[in-house]
């Protein structure tokens, strides 16, 4: 089911999901198989069309379903998921194939779109791999093109963040290590 504030974010405004450094979910699916997991390292890399970057290690399922499919998602989970967060970056798909159950994650589909979504997230991003076979190998990195995004349009709208508006749940996460993360802080405007 399609979250009740689930709203488009033009394309040019896309890589605004991602500027302030937030850690995400990555959502893949080939065939009837789903997998979700946490990265910390991915960002923005070009406006027009918009690129995104992110590292996938070569062991996770994840990734062989991104090489299957071609595509992928990154879906920004808020403080409210920071517990699922955590599974499902800790336990692997290969080992606990009810990862997601186990954590309570669930996933939703746009109608026409590739790419399942993650339930209870704030931005939501499907991207089509851009093939790199290099710098994939080598580096895990993969690049991805944007072809649509949304946003939490209680936290995200005129093509910005308004955390400062909203509740606390709702606020991204960022990663450190060892189970900790910090929340997105308070807003503050410099006048240009």
């Amino acid at each position: 089911m399609i979250p009740e504030h689930f709203t488009p974010v033009p394309l040019n405004k896309a890589y605004r999901l991602l500027n302030h450094g937030p850690v995400v979910l990555v959502s893949s699916a080939h065939g009837d198989i789903t997998n979700v997991m946490a990265a910390a390292w991915s960002m923005p890399l070009d406006f027009d069309p918009p690129k995104v970057t992110v590292v996938i290690d070569k062991a996770t399922l994840t990734r062989s379903l991104m090489e299957a499919s071609g595509s992928f998602a990154l879906n920004l989970p808020c403080r409210a998921m920071a517990a699922q967060t955590l599974g499902v970056g800790t336990d692997s798909a290969k080992t606990v194939p009810d990862k997601l159950t186990r954590h309570g994650v669930s996933t939703f589909q746009v109608i026409g779109r590739n790419v399942p979504l993650v339930q209870g997230c704030v931005g939501w991003l499907e991207c089509r791999v851009i093939p790199e076979p290099h710098n994939q190998q080598t580096y895990d990195l993969f690049i991805g093109e944007v072809v649509a995004a949304w946003a939490d349009s209680r936290v995200f709208s005129d093509g910005r963040w308004h955390f400062e508006d909203a509740a606390d749940s709702l606020r991204t996460l960022h990663y450190v290590a060892g189970g900790q993360f910090y929340l997105t802080g308070e807003s503050l405007q410099v006048d240009e």
